[in-house]
């Protein structure tokens, strides 16, 4: 049996070895193990502890999980106050700051350290003989609260320096905040336990670190920057430098900002400010602004402090890219593709350095999950470029004549019914031929070479034909005459006679193509087959109800839903008579049920999958002469499939077909059996 001893060196080792990991992985972002390999050496920590209690140190790793909740934060006085920063907002506000440093030490330039400011909450952490033993909020700047249990938990904060400072007591600076790749985690899981949705990532932070039982912090993901080290001057080790100071926190292992830097002059000081403000969104946490600190310690000192901030640094601002406003009315914005999406009509308000009025509300259920009523002042959020949108609502500022949203269940625009799916967020307009809102699209669809293949009139051409209202539905591209198109840009006589050609051609086509071109919702060239082969013909379809449709293979409840209410629609019915009256046509042909029986043909019921390459023709080939034959193609086998068709180095359906003991045939077979079918 192992001494106590041995044990303690090997609880002493996998501490050691832990920590080593929680260090490349929580503040490197650089994990040099397996997360399986690290959770057995983790397990074994845990294991050995709970057998030798007496042998647990407070800097265990495993101490990081939480403590019993509190009743209440205890005060605790900062032995140097934490001092905000002075705010610039402009560039003018920047250069008048470097002026003044300049001036105040008779110097021509001076170096600064500039990195990014975070949005999340300041806190120190004091070490005494190299051991974590308490934390604090800001606070007033003289007098925070002890959150040291809550800070315990926080992964990239070392619960013990990996070597003790020269003094004994030790503090160190810097900002918790949440990534916000975890942000977005957090809220997913709060969704899903049908609890509060944190507005941001600082928000969520806040609410994180201020919890009294310190176990629910330990299950939120915080990390923390180092960027000071907070002492009184005449106590502070021999540093020379800020950038010093931040050199020697990332040798104790704290994480430290990696866009920090050392410019000279208010020009380059503007220069990084424009440089990081344009990389904000790719950053893995929340900026509000960047901070410029004289670098030279001793130049610090001679600056001093005014009121209740230094000198020696200023706070140069993002514009907020968060203001509340009062939402004034919700309208619907109908998409390309029918897509009917709630947008706030706001109050104006100054956000992310523009003014908005609009923002967008993305869907029913998120304008229900976040409670947001008419009359509500909201939290509007707009990061650079992106499309403003209200993130929350303020309920104690609910005035009493506020009203609740309700989702029209017909097209703002068409006047078409509006309807949503099982399964989807979206209500969609369901007058695709007609609605003007999905007018391009559904020319751009119906014209395209696997629907009516229109060779000639493509999105430019349309964006002409519809801006100048000669076209309003796909029925009116057959009254275009070679007059008309040859006046548009970039189109003469020859190239409008070609296409008026084309447009004649497509008269001809299949009723599986037509079903197509229709530009049905989850109506795709396959399922368009399969419905011009099942019905036989267009008014046949036309009439089917949801639970009939759901009778042909591979046409579930939500493609049959999407069916029905396209034909129900009137408009798209007069669209489609105004078509046949223009003269568009298909070969009749049997419903497949009558087809099979008559017809006898020798693939009727048949399924195929095809793999590898084929050396007389290609897939497509190959599987249109099976189709003929009454067969169908799919993309998979399952146990369903009767024959998998192999060519050369085929794939892994090969091998399922095996497994399942599905027959295969080889090129020739299939020629084989194709051959018999014409004799």
């Amino acid at each position: 049996m192992a001494s106590e001893k041995t044990i303690e060196e090997r609880l002493g080792a996998l501490r050691a070895v832990i920590t080593s990991h929680n260090f490349h992985y929580y503040v490197q972002d650089a994990p040099v193990i397996q997360d399986a390999e690290y959770d057995l050496i983790f397990r074994e920590l845990q294991q050995l502890e709970q057998q030798y209690p007496h042998l647990i140190t407070p800097d265990s790793p495993t101490q990081r999980v939480g403590a019993p909740p509190l009743k209440a934060f205890a005060q605790l006085a900062h032995e140097t106050p934490m001092l905000s920063l002075a705010n610039a907002f402009s560039d003018e506000e920047v250069i008048a700051f470097d002026r003044r440093v300049r001036e105040a030490l008779d110097v021509k330039k001076v170096d600064y350290a500039v990195e990014p400011k975070f949005d999340g909450l300041a806190v120190s952490l004091m070490y005494e003989n190299g051991m974590l033993v308490r934390g604090a909020t800001r606070g007033n700047g003289y007098t925070g609260e002890d959150i040291t249990l809550n800070l315990r938990t926080i992964s990239s904060i070392p619960l013990r320096l990996p070597v003790v400072p020269a003094r004994s007591r030790f503090e160190v600076r810097g900002e918790v905040v949440m990534l916000k790749a975890d942000f977005e985690q957090l809220n997913q899981r709060q969704q899903q336990k049908g609890e509060k949705i944190f507005v941001n990532p600082r928000n969520a932070a806040a609410g994180s670190l201020r919890q009294l039982d310190s176990r629910v912090t330990a299950t939120r993901k915080l990390t923390f920057f180092a960027y000071d080290i907070g002492m009184l001057r005449n106590h502070q080790p021999d540093f020379l430098e800020h950038s010093a100071v931040l050199a020697y926190l990332a040798s104790q292992q704290f994480r430290v900002a990696q866009q920090n830097r050392i410019v000279t002059g208010a020009d380059a000081l503007l220069a990084c400010y424009h440089e990081m403000a344009a990389s904000r969104s790719t950053l893995p946490y929340e900026i509000d602004g960047v901070v410029y600190k004289v670098n030279n310690l001793a130049q610090q000192e001679t600056l001093g402090y005014v009121s209740r901030a230094p000198r020696f640094a200023i706070a140069h601002k993002f514009p907020a890219q968060e203001a509340s406003t009062e939402l004034l009315a919700i309208e619907i914005q109908v998409g390309r593709t029918g897509a009917l999406t709630p947008v706030a009509r706001l109050a104006p308000v100054f956000v992310g350095g523009v003014t908005v009025t609009n923002a967008t509300l993305h869907n029913e259920d998120e304008i229900q999950r976040k409670q947001i009523m008419i009359g509500d002042t909201v939290i509007v959020r707009r990061a650079g470029d992106v499309i403003p949108e209200v993130v929350a609502a303020i309920p104690e500022h609910r005035p009493a004549d506020a009203q609740s949203f309700v989702m029209p269940d017909h097209c703002p625009i068409c006047d078409s019914r509006a309807v949503r799916l099982p399964g989807e967020a979206v209500t969609r307009c369901t007058g695709g031929l007609y609605c003007p809102a999905q007018r391009k699209q559904a020319l751009w669809h119906f014209a395209s070479r696997s629907a009516m293949d229109i060779d000639g009139l493509g999105e430019k051409l349309i964006d002409q034909l519809v801006e100048r209202k000669l076209v309003h539905t796909p029925a009116d591209l057959y009254k275009l005459d070679v007059e008309t198109l040859a006046k548009l840009e970039r189109m003469a006589e020859k190239s409008a006679h070609n296409l008026v050609t084309a447009i004649e051609r497509s008269k001809h086509t299949t009723l599986s193509r037509f079903i197509y071109a229709l530009g049905i919702r989850h109506v795709g060239e396959a399922t368009a087959k399969a419905l011009a082969s099942h019905a036989g013909e267009l008014n046949v379809l036309m009439k089917m109800r949801a639970d009939e449709l759901q009778q042909i293979p591979d046409i579930g409840p939500v493609v049959a839903q999407s069916i029905e209410d396209f034909f129900i629609e009137a408009h798209n019915r007069d669209v489609i008579a105004q078509l046949i009256q223009h003269g568009l046509q298909w070969k009749k042909t049997p419903p497949a049920a009558q087809a099979t029986s008559e017809s006898g043909l020798i693939f009727s019921g048949k399924t195929f999958v095809l793999t590898g390459t084929l050396s007389t023709m290609t897939r497509e080939q190959a599987k249109n002469r099976i189709e003929q034959q009454g067969g169908k193609v799919t993309a998979s086998v399952s146990s369903v499939t009767s024959y998998v068709v192999v060519g050369t180095d085929p794939g892994s359906k090969y091998t399922r077909a095996t497994e399942l003991g599905i027959p295969v045939l080889d090129e020739d077979q299939l020629l084989s059996l194709l051959q018999k079918q014409s004799e």
